[in-house]
């Protein structure tokens, strides 16, 4: 059975090979909480991420064009809406909270000798400004897709009853708080990266 047929079992077999890697690499055999955290955040956050890359970057302008070629006998962006997008938005609403959760436990297991690393990063103490920064902006971009984003989304695609006006509406605002959240990505990726490597200027 070729565990590359099915998506479940690609993901299970990329977590068996890292499992053989650690061990050859020379594991301690024991478990390091915050670097095991550490790397479930990273994992999850470029799922979020690159999904959020995807829908700026490729699926709203390849919509816009689908409807644009609609208007001349081109075949329309149905199909995207209605197989595409809800799969991607079902990935990418979930892997926001997972991204969120594993950052926290991360930031958890980086104690600071005097208590909560999840307190210290967002009272942005002394040796957690960065991560601090970076945990706040993407609290901000959790905060876009659930409360903006999503709700607005489930309008747009003929998932709960909207009016013409309100899909209009709904375009706008999810448009801007997905752009928002781009934009926030930039600086909150930095802020995850100069924790453990510095700023780069």
């Amino acid at each position: 059975m070729n565990p590359l047929k099915s998506i479940l079992g690609t993901i299970v077999s990329g977590f068996v090979l890292s499992i053989v890697i650690m061990f050859v690499l020379g594991t301690t055999g024991t478990v390091n909480p915050w670097a095991f955290w550490v790397w479930m955040h990273v994992l999850v956050g470029i799922t979020w991420i690159g999904l959020l890359y995807y829908f700026n970057f490729v699926q709203v302008p390849a919509v816009g064009n689908a409807l644009a070629e609609a208007n001349s006998g081109g075949p329309g962006a149905a199909a995207i809406n209605k197989y595409v997008a809800p799969r991607a938005l079902l990935w990418f609403r979930w892997a926001a909270v997972a991204t969120w959760l594993t950052g926290a436990l991360a930031l958890e297991a980086m104690h600071t000798g005097e208590g909560s690393g999840f307190v210290a990063a967002f009272t942005f103490q002394e040796g957690f400004r960065a991560i601090g920064m970076g945990a706040w902006l993407g609290t901000i971009m959790l905060f876009n897709v659930w409360v903006l984003i999503w709700p607005n989304q489930k309008k747009i695609l003929g998932m709960v009853e909207a009016t013409p006006e309100q899909i209009a509406k709904s375009k706008v605002t999810a448009l801007m708080a997905s752009r928002t959240n781009t934009l926030l990505s930039v600086p909150m990726i930095l802020g995850m990266i100069a924790q453990g490597h510095g700023l780069p200027f």
